[in-house]
């Protein structure tokens, strides 16, 4: 399975790739999407879906998993945000995988075994999970932590029967509901 983790930005949108090859997590590709080359913001939305799409067409995911927004003190940046969430979505879909959604609450569960991890734990356990010779770029580094949270998700919920729904066994992925 190959996962393209997702972590969406107005300004930078990082991404990731892992594949699970039996029980081992195999790092395959990282990097940033960066929009500050846009003259608008509808042009900024225009690179993150062209620039997952290019992904998309080099990797072949099997799956994408894309971080969830959890709280913005700005309204607008909030807004933009989604609207950058909502870019990486469409690629997903309009590629035709499966997409599923994580909080960052879940990604440090998932990755460092607590929650309220430091950004800094998380990239020092993704270096350490994936054997990377250095840490990646931060926005990167949160997409690997991303695609291995959803790795570990995939094989807990198959491992304890949870998903009711056949699709998502076979899957493993939750429909996001437009």
């Amino acid at each position: 399975m190959i996962v393209l983790g997702i972590d969406p930005g107005s300004r930078i949108t990082g991404y990731g790739i892992v594949e699970k090859v039996g029980n081992r997590l195999v790092h395959i590709d990282n990097g940033a999407i960066f929009t500050d080359t846009a003259d608008d913001f509808p042009g900024r939305l225009k690179i993150i879906f062209d620039g997952l799409m290019a992904i998309i067409a080099k990797f072949r995911p099997d799956q994408v998993a894309v971080e969830n927004i959890f709280f913005a003190t700005n309204p607008q940046s909030a807004l933009k945000l989604g609207q950058a969430r909502g870019a990486a979505i469409v690629a997903a879909v309009h590629s035709n995988l499966p997409v599923s959604e994580y909080t960052a609450l879940q990604v440090k569960q998932a990755v460092v075994g607590q929650g309220r991890a430091e950004k800094e734990q998380v990239q020092k356990m993704v270096k350490a999970l994936l054997g990377l010779p250095e840490i990646a770029q931060a926005d990167a580094s949160d997409a690997l932590a991303v695609a291995i949270c959803h790795i570990n998700s995939c094989g807990l919920s198959q491992l304890s029967g949870r998903s009711t729904n056949s699709k998502q066994k076979k899957t493993c992925w939750r429909d996001i509901k437009l």
